[in-house]
């Protein structure tokens, strides 16, 4: 079943071509991975497919809905129930507990009772090992926990599809291999689709697919 669609992807920074008309489809529960040089667009047509940024030409469609189509607010609403991000630097809040952290999505979707908020981001943290870790920082916590936290945030509205940027960049080999790993295991168990951005090769290789980025262009 096919979850995201893209077709004609442009973005032009200025005079820079930076997409030149990226096609892509990705299907419910795959893992897919982007690899290519620095400069080759990955980041910029993540940052579209995750509707943070918008194309210059062509369009997104998610769960058979064309989200550029949609006003601010109804495109801010759907972004925070139907997608998730994993960012090279975790980006989480310097002031707030790793618990706090992975609530903040639900809080911000403002559907939810707190207590039903508090109690899933206590079963995501429980589920990626880090139960004894809730009430901490994230100074106090290891890159790779860090990390971990920030992939339970972006599960935590239960999101179709999950978009992570060069995630383990900051990480040993060990516990990269290990996260790449956690992605399987949260799609066996919860049937979530990943597209991942990397510059790891071995990484990339585990996926269900690799697609190469040059030039603006995909292959």
């Amino acid at each position: 079943m096919k979850l995201l669609h893209a077709k004609g992807i442009k973005r032009n920074y200025g005079a820079l071509e930076v997409l030149k008309g990226i096609d892509l489809e990705i299907g419910a529960g795959e893992i897919v991975a982007i690899v290519g040089p620095s400069g080759a667009g990955k980041s910029t047509l993540l940052q579209i497919l995750g509707t943070l940024d918008k194309p210059d030409g062509g369009e997104v469609w998610i769960e058979d809905l064309s989200v550029f189509n949609l006003k601010d607010q109804e495109l801010a609403k759907f972004r925070n129930e139907k997608v998730g991000f994993i960012f090279q630097f975790h980006n989480l809040l310097a002031e707030f507990t790793a618990l706090e952290n992975v609530c903040m999505p639900g809080y911000i979707q403002g559907s939810k009772p707190e207590k039903e908020i508090v109690a899933r981001a206590t079963e995501l943290l429980g589920l990626l090992g880090l139960s004894e870790r809730m009430g901490n920082l994230p100074s106090q916590l290891s890159g790779g926990e860090q990390q971990r936290v920030a992939v339970a945030r972006a599960l935590l509205n239960s999101p179709a599809i999950i978009f992570a940027d060069e995630p383990s960049g900051n990480l040993d080999s060990q516990n990269a291999l290990d996260l790449h790993r956690l992605f399987f295991q949260l799609r066996d168990e919860f049937g979530h689709s990943f597209v991942i951005v990397t510059h790891n090769e071995e990484l990339a290789e585990m996926a269900d697919r690799r697609l190469v980025m040059q030039d603006g262009l995909m292959s």
